[in-house]
């Protein structure tokens, strides 16, 4: 069996911590989606292109640090510029999340 990646998730001042396994979910806004339920996240369905999944993380490694396909654009078109503020469609469930906080932010469109 995988080694679990636990992380913890602040949604609406609530914190949990979530256990999951590399390639469990298809990317971290499934999981989120699966676990928590948040309202109107995820609308472009992880294309990338509606910052609806909009997170702020803490405690990134790896290649995950790496922002790429539409992210950089959709994240500033959407007024965003904080290296900790991430779409969660465009990070795969795998061990760069292991020990990572993560809160839910509301969507500002």
């Amino acid at each position: 069996m995988p080694s679990a990646i636990t992380f913890s998730v602040l949604q609406n001042n609530s914190k949990k911590t979530i256990e999951t396994h590399a390639g469990e979910y298809r990317n971290l806004m499934r999981l989120l989606v699966d676990k928590l339920e948040p309202d109107e996240f995820g609308v472009c369905g992880g294309m990338g292109r509606c910052a609806t999944c909009v997170i702020r993380i803490k405690g990134l490694t790896g290649n995950s640090q790496v922002k790429g396909r539409n992210e950089p654009v959709t994240l500033s078109r959407s007024g965003y510029d904080d290296e900790n503020i991430r779409l969660s469609c465009q990070l795969m469930i795998c061990p760069d999340l292991e020990g990572t906080e993560i809160e839910i932010l509301e969507c500002s469109y």
